[in-house]
């Protein structure tokens, strides 16, 4: 940025970000010790991380005032990715609208793909992808059809 050239290899860099994520851990166990001041008894089983995650959720509505306190105003401030399915391959652009996130049409919208090439749609339907995915491109696919 500072229009200086110099080649990095020659340097030894550090990375206070780094050293922080492996000092202090960004996971469940972590957030249910510090929201909560308890040790995780059973840590992933399904039981004790839903009833976990549920504990550290009403702990943080309690420590940020800033926070939302209905589902819709939570969802809303904790939505940052923007994708439509869980595995990140379907995002929204800026109008809303879905994108494809990876392959030949990445950064398109997948109802302007169907349309001019169905066969992408068979190709995914049939391919090694998530259901979740799968369904939500379905969705999109019906969508576009009315």
């Amino acid at each position: 940025r500072a229009g200086i050239d110099f080649d990095l290899s020659k340097f030894k860099l550090i990375d206070a970000q780094v050293i922080f994520h492996k000092m202090e851990p960004r996971n469940l166990t972590a957030a249910y010790k510090f929201y909560c001041g308890k040790d995780l008894e059973g840590a992933h089983s399904a039981e004790a991380d839903t009833l976990a995650t549920f504990e550290v959720i009403d702990a943080q509505v309690g420590k940020y005032e800033e926070l939302p306190k209905d589902i819709n105003g939570l969802s809303e401030f904790s939505f940052h990715n923007k994708f439509a399915d869980l595995a990140g391959f379907i995002a929204f652009n800026e109008n809303k609208e879905e994108i494809f996130t990876f392959g030949k049409y990445k950064g398109q919208p997948v109802k302007e793909v169907f349309q001019k090439d169905i066969g992408y749609f068979g190709w995914i339907q049939n391919a090694d992808f998530p259901l979740y995915t799968k369904k939500v491109l379905t969705t999109i696919q019906l969508r576009s059809k009315f």
